[in-house]
């Protein structure tokens, strides 16, 4: 059994909170760089720069990639064998969270109660999602998700009847209404299967995944494709000024389900697709 003390996973996460928040992953990048070439208009090429050109001064002056430094979600894999000493792992990362978003003035945006609407002042709590997996290690996975990508989210629970072309309409309608509004390009995960509470974490799990990846099941691989080429067809465009570039990727995650059902769950990334993965 290997003990960490839960000041170790305090202080780690207090500096993912940071670096996440100015560094855009690799992958983002250069997937932002492809895309200028790709397109025809001048607005979204002058955009797509811009973007890039923000995420690199972000970098260098160590400040956030953008205002909204969102809501901060954990994806933990707490090996087995680990023992937390001095505290839990939940209360060790808010701890984490409410440091790295004070000391390093990142903003504030959760409120204790969704209708009273009063600020915590220090961006918690956290969502944390745990899975307990073999071996003596912690990776934490941390994804700060701003509202606007979240307001443009969206979950339906079709029946089994509607089959893909059911599933690939709700996408596309789900795009087409909101995109715009979630500062595209965008990154797109969608669930399918499961149930109404599991099918949106589903959804918010896929777009944890790499640009460039490609979905282990070749079935869904293509799904993805078809998705992304009918999405970047829309001409929503970078920020919405129209263009080829509307989505940089879109991801799908699938999982059993009962036989009356067919869930469906859009979880919309904005182009600062901020995630950042440490193992303790």
């Amino acid at each position: 059994m290997r003990k960490i003390e839960s000041e170790i996973i305090t202080n780690a996460v207090k500096d993912l909170c940071a670096e996440t928040n100015y560094n855009l992953p690799d992958d983002v990048l250069k997937s932002l760089s492809d895309c200028i070439c790709c397109e025809n208009g001048s607005a979204a090429r002058d955009i797509l720069e811009q973007i890039a050109k923000n995420a690199s001064i972000a970098k260098k002056e160590k400040v956030p990639l953008c205002q909204d430094t969102g809501t901060a979600n954990f994806f933990i894999k707490l090996g087995q064998e680990v023992r937390v000493e001095n505290g839990n792992i939940c209360d060790a990362i808010n701890k984490g969270v409410a440091l790295g978003y004070k000391d390093n003035y990142l903003r504030k945006s959760i409120v204790s109660d969704p209708l009273e609407r009063k600020n915590t002042t220090d961006n918690t709590p956290s969502n944390i999602y745990i899975d307990i997996v073999s071996g003596e290690k912690i990776e934490i996975t941390f994804l700060p998700k701003g509202g606007g990508g979240e307001n443009a989210s969206s979950l339906k629970m079709l029946t089994p009847s509607a089959c893909w072309e059911g599933v690939k309409d709700f996408v596309l309608s789900v795009v087409k209404d909101k995109g715009k509004n979630a500062c595209p390009p965008l990154i797109i995960g969608v669930g399918v299967g499961g149930d109404f509470a599991s099918v949106g974490l589903l959804s918010k799990k896929a777009l944890l995944r790499e640009i460039s990846s490609v979905n282990e099941n070749a079935f869904y691989a293509k799904k993805e494709q078809e998705l992304l080429s009918e999405i970047n067809k829309l001409n929503i465009g970078p920020m919405g000024m129209g263009g080829n570039t509307t989505a940089l990727a879109v991801f799908i995650a699938a999982k059993p389900t009962h036989i009356a059902s067919l869930p469906v769950a859009v979880s919309i990334q904005c182009h600062s697709c901020r995630r950042k993965t440490i193992t303790i």
